[in-house]
């Protein structure tokens, strides 16, 4: 059903407990592959890769050329986008499984696509203010961050072009879609306190 995209690059240290964090949806059915868009580590991402069981595509430099190689080859009608260092909270799966039988009976596929709330890592202040600042965009209808993921129908992500060259592509492929198209599930993405 969904594909997980993760573009890596020298990404071993970050990499274990984002793919841990998948295994559930794994277990359920729910994700179908994982493939990591690797844009020329030199590092033991291929080798996590391996022993995870993901697909390791060699591509690029460029963060958009690879994101959109790995989605065209994608098996799952649905896209998954994670950053190498996201970490999915519990209950994420229960989330995708009722967005996505909602856009499905309602017809929407090729017209909304999903986010995770935000929540940083860390204890103290700092995390909780980055968070707070994160849920004040959402209020205030401000497109999502590119580290919150991206869920999207195959259909969809092609009629958009998928992600265009650059560094960018993944904010780019974000307004494109247009806030008012994309939903924010209450399941969060845990990202480290230096994307805040």
């Amino acid at each position: 059903m969904i594909t997980v995209v993760i573009p890596t690059l020298n990404s071993e240290h970050v990499l274990v407990p984002t793919l841990a964090s998948l295994v559930p949806g794994s277990a359920q059915g729910l994700v179908r592959e994982v493939i990591l868009a690797d844009g020329g580590s030199v590092d033991e991402t291929e080798k996590i890769a391996d022993v995870a069981g993901c697909g390791f595509h060699k591509g690029p430099h460029d963060l958009g050329a690879r994101l959109r190689a790995a989605a065209h080859g994608a098996r799952g009608n649905w896209l998954m986008f994670l950053d190498p260092a996201a970490v999915l909270e519990e209950e994420w799966t229960r989330e995708l499984r009722v967005f996505i039988e909602k856009a499905e009976r309602l017809g929407q596929t090729e017209k909304r696509a999903a986010t995770f709330k935000l929540a940083f890592e860390g204890f103290g202040l700092q995390p909780r203010l980055a968070e707070a600042a994160a849920a004040s965009r959402r209020a205030f209808g401000i497109r999502p961050r590119a580290e919150q993921g991206l869920l999207i129908t195959k259909r969809f992500y092609q009629s958009l072009g998928g992600h265009k060259d650059g560094g960018r592509a993944r904010e780019r492929l974000l307004a494109r879609i247009g806030r008012r198209r994309i939903v924010t599930l209450r399941a969060a993405v845990v990202i480290g306190t230096e994307y805040s």
